[in-house]
């Protein structure tokens, strides 16, 4: 597990390499954009190379227009576990989507399927007065809930608010009925956080610029000419796409851009490292370490053979 740009990668297939004479690894994606076929630029997608040397699970898996659930993510992953530790095998789990290592991890909160008409409903009331106004109204029905998100965080606003309308009650109360079984396997949990939170922000900064360079602007345009996409799918709310759509939209200028998307690239790396603060029995290594790889392989080495 890590913040985007931490490096999991490149320690993941470093890993399957080390153990491959012994105990083979099969890595599966725990990543709620790598699912999407043909948006490869903006989610740093690994490419033809590093596949070859380490095959992926989980990736291009559903088009653009389509959505992908924690919960589908769950069913998915428990069924390429049991096929892999059949074979022998030793799943390795490697993202930064830190819902899916919950659901995964201990259930799926037991909340209420979503209303489409509700939804819509909310996006056209977004369009015309904007997601921090909709936000304010969620503060009133919700508090706690709303007081964990941005006034932007379009998506999950829309699900709180939803869940508001929908029972009666907030999300914050419904949160922890867990639905379903927990993880049956031992688990290792390794959690990449770096000591210095400039380098990751540089290494945020000069992965957007050169995925700007590899041309994600025209990747989305390509995707728009295939598929009837629209702003609120959760496919286009991915960062980096969210940004490229504001631009090809006159929403914002090339000169905005390259900062809109750094800058909302580090937001989702401080949500994602504050998961990390409050996960449970996880093994923190320093991204910056370097002999991480060897500190990760003794790790996993220990752990195989207990």
């Amino acid at each position: 597990m890590g913040p985007t740009a931490s490096g999991k990668t490149d320690l993941a297939v470093a890993l399957v390499e080390r153990f491959a004479a012994t105990t083979p690894l099969e890595i599966i994606s725990v990543d709620s954009a790598l699912v999407y076929r043909g948006m490869d630029i903006g989610t740093a997608k690994p490419d033809a190379a590093t596949l070859a040397r380490a095959p992926h699970h989980l990736i291009d898996v559903i088009d653009p227009t389509e959505a992908y659930s924690a919960g589908r993510f769950k069913a998915d992953a428990l069924a390429l576990m049991a096929d892999i530790t059949a074979r022998g095998r030793v799943p390795l789990l490697v993202g930064g989507t830190m819902l899916y290592f919950r659901a995964l991890k201990g259930g799926l909160d037991d909340l209420p399927r979503g209303d489409p008409a509700l939804r819509a409903e909310l996006e056209a009331r977004a369009a015309q007065a904007g997601w921090p106004a909709l936000h304010a109204e969620l503060a009133r029905l919700d508090p706690e809930t709303a007081a964990r998100l941005q006034p932007n965080d379009s998506q999950r606003i829309q699900r709180a608010l939803e869940l508001c309308l929908t029972t009666g009650g907030a999300m914050s109360a419904l949160l922890g009925r867990k639905g379903g079984e927990g993880l049956p396997y031992r688990l290792l949990e390794l959690a990449l956080v770096p000591s210095d939170r400039s380098w990751l922000h540089d290494r945020i900064d000069r992965r957007f610029d050169q995925m700007l360079a590899a041309g994600l602007v025209e990747e989305l345009q390509g995707l728009r000419r295939r598929h009837a996409l629209h702003a609120g799918l959760p496919s286009m709310r991915c960062v980096g796409y969210r940004q490229a759509w504001q631009f090809l939209e006159g929403e914002i200028d090339a000169g905005e851009l390259p900062a809109k998307g750094r800058a909302a690239t580090r937001q989702l790396a401080k949500r994602q490292l504050t998961w990390l603060r409050s996960w449970a029995g996880a093994v923190v290594l320093d991204c910056l370490a370097p002999d991480l790889a060897g500190q990760a392989a003794a790790r996993v080495a220990a752990h195989l053979g207990e």
